[in-house]
Parts: structure tokens; C-alpha cells; sequence
């Protein structure tokens, strides 16, 4: 009875080994396989590798961002270091321009001194030699006298002025203003006879730094019409504002004469400046020539017109007891 009942422990327990082994196995496959609704698992993995993908373009991008920001700081980098070196060499010449300033308004300021010192001397000396009660009669400066307290400009505003000797005419103006400080009466009229203030026509601008400087800007927008031929602003000046209790001057600036002939403009001026009495007329007349590059080529024959302009200012200027200058540079 013993040996019958250890058997059917023995069967047992194998059978419960095998059961064990299966369930185990069972569970080891569902372990290991997917678990779940395959349609599920197929879209997750799908948006996984979406955004797996995603992610990945976004860091190409981010490293070609990254490689064009590179080359950006390179180039903004180099163009610092131009600018660097460009101030550099700009504040280097700034200190030698300084230098040459200082030492240039030293070497003015010395010479000024010895011309007054020279003056002085000169002074002292004339005294000496033609007394106290000396005084010299005509008022020269630069050549030009400058014994007249009422000054006419008659320009050229044609367009080869205006293209060509513009600015040097502004600082030909200014240089002839400072020739006389203070005067009792200003005007500016064109070849023609056109006002340049019209509001003012056929009265005197009273001198002062503002009519002064208003002169000399509105030169920048003055285009009233000019056919080169300074005959009608000339006989316009002298007719509208001579008196016989007025010292005029008359300057004439321009850079060529277009008329056909000279003589009859002569006669013309002559005729009406005619003289009260002895040599003296009614006004002087000056002329400034500006040299029209077009008009003296550097290989060639100067142009009739710059001859008869030259001719027609030499006549006017020595006959009417003033100055004819003709610049030989508009630098």
C-alpha cells in the first residue's frame, strides 16, 4: 500500500511541472509579444517617427541658422576691425591736421605781427617825412580804389556761371564787400537789369551782416534770365540810383560777352557816364573776368567770346576810373 501511494505522488508532481512550464511560457509569450490593438500600436509608432523626423529637420535647420550666423559674425567682426583701423588712420590725421593748424596760426600770427610792425615803421616814417597833416588822397586796396560808400553788383547769372564759377563768385563778392566795412547802400542786379530783391528794386538795400549774408544766399536760387551782355544792367544802375551826393561803384562779374560788338556798349556808358566836371564821372565802374574753362581750353584758341568780355571790361573799367581783373582759376 506504501510503494502504490508514493507512485501517484511522483505523477503528480510531473504534472504539476508540466502545467508550471506551460503557464510560464504562456506568459513569457505575452511578455514578449505585443500586447493591445495592432491598429493602436501602428499609429504610435507612426507619430513617433513623425516626430523623431520632425525634430530632426528642425535641428538641420538650426545648424545651417547657426553655420549663416557664424559667417554673419565673421563678416560684421571684420568690417569692425576696417572701421577700427579706418578711425585709426583718420584720428591720425586729424592730430597732424591739428598740428599743421597750430603751427600755421602761429607762423599768421608772427607775420601779422612784423606787417604791423613793418606799418608802423612805414607809418612813423611817412609821417616824418611828409608831416603830420598828410593824407593820402585815393583809398587803393589790392589795386581797386575804394573811396565809395554806395556799391551795385551787376552779374552774369547765365548758366556757365552758375555751372562753373558760382562759388568762386561768392567769395569774390565777399572779398570785395570786406574792402569796404560799412557803406551806405547795397544792390544786386543781373546783366539785364533784373533785380535781385524785387521787393527792393530801385531802392538801396541798407547795409548791414544780415543784408550781407542774404546776398550771398540767395546767389543759391537766383535764375532770373541773363543773356550775357552787362550793357542794360550798367546803364539800368547808374540811371536808377546816381547822385551827385553819392561815391558808386559798379562791379561787373561775369565770363564771357555775347553781344556782337564792343564799341557800341562802350559809347553807350561813356555817354550816359559822362562827366560833371574835369575827368571825374558819374560812377566807377570794375569788372571781375571769370575764366570759363570751356572758354581756355588747356591746347587751343581762347574763345572770341572770353576775348570780347576781356576786351569790352578793360574799355568800361579805364574809362569809367575804376579796375579790371581777370582770374586766371576759378581755384
Amino acid at each position: 500500500m506504501r510503494r502504490q501511494r508514493r507512485e501517484l505522488q511522483e505523477a503528480s508532481l510531473s504534472f504539476l511541472d508540466v502545467i508550471s512550464c506551460g503557464f510560464g511560457a504562456v506568459v513569457l509569450l505575452l511578455v514578449i509579444g505585443k500586447v493591445g490593438d495592432p491598429s493602436v500600436l501602428e499609429e504610435a509608432e507612426r507619430q513617433v517617427l513623425g516626430t523623431v523626423k520632425e525634430f530632426q529637420e528642425r535641428l538641420f535647420e538650426i545648424r545651417g541658422e547657426t553655420v549663416v550666423l557664424d559667417e554673419q559674425l565673421k563678416s560684421r567682426e571684420q568690417q569692425l576691425s576696417d572701421m577700427r583701423e579706418r578711425i585709426a588712420r583718420l584720428q591720425a590725421k586729424l592730430a597732424s591736421v591739428a598740428k599743421q593748424s597750430s603751427q600755421l596760426s602761429e607762423s599768421q600770427f608772427k607775420e601779422k605781427e612784423r606787417l604791423q610792425l613793418a606799418l608802423q615803421i612805414l607809418t612813423e616814417e611817412m609821417e616824418r617825412l611828409l608831416g603830420p597833416e598828410f593824407r593820402q588822397q585815393n583809398k587803393l586796396i589790392g589795386g581797386i580804389p575804394a573811396d565809395s560808400n554806395y556799391i551795385i553788383f551787376v552779374i552774369d547769372n547765365s548758366g556757365s556761371m552758375q555751372s562753373y564759377s558760382w562759388d568762386r563768385l561768392k567769395i569774390e563778392m565777399l572779398n570785395i564787400l570786406d574792402i569796404y566795412p560799412e557803406v551806405k547802400g547795397l544792390q544786386v542786379l543781373n546783366c539785364n537789369g533784373s533785380f535781385m530783391f524785387q521787393a527792393n528794386r530801385g531802392q538801396w538795400l541798407e547795409d548791414s551782416s544780415t543784408i550781407r549774408e542774404a546776398i550771398i544766399k540767395k546767389l543759391d536760387n537766383w535764375y532770373a534770365v541773363c543773356d550775357s551782355n552787362p550793357a542794360s544792367g550798367v546803364l539800368k544802375a547808374i540811371r536808377s540810383f546816381y547822385r551827385s551826393d553819392r561815391n558808386i561803384s559798379i562791379y561787373i562779374l561775369g565770363d564771357d560777352f555775347q553781344g556782337r560788338f564792343v564799341r557800341p556798349v562802350v559809347r553807350m556808358v561813356d555817354k550816359l557816364n559822362r562827366a560833371n566836371r574835369g575827368s571825374d564821372r558819374l560812377v566807377r565802374v570794375h569788372a571781375i573776368g571769370f575764366p570759363l574753362p570751356a572758354y581756355f581750353p588747356p591746347k587751343g584758341t581762347v574763345s572770341p567770346q572770353a576775348i570780347k568780355f576781356a576786351n569790352l571790361m578793360r574799355e568800361l573799367s579805364y574809362n569809367n576810373g575804376g579796375t579790371f581783373i581777370g582770374l586766371n582759376s576759378l581755384n
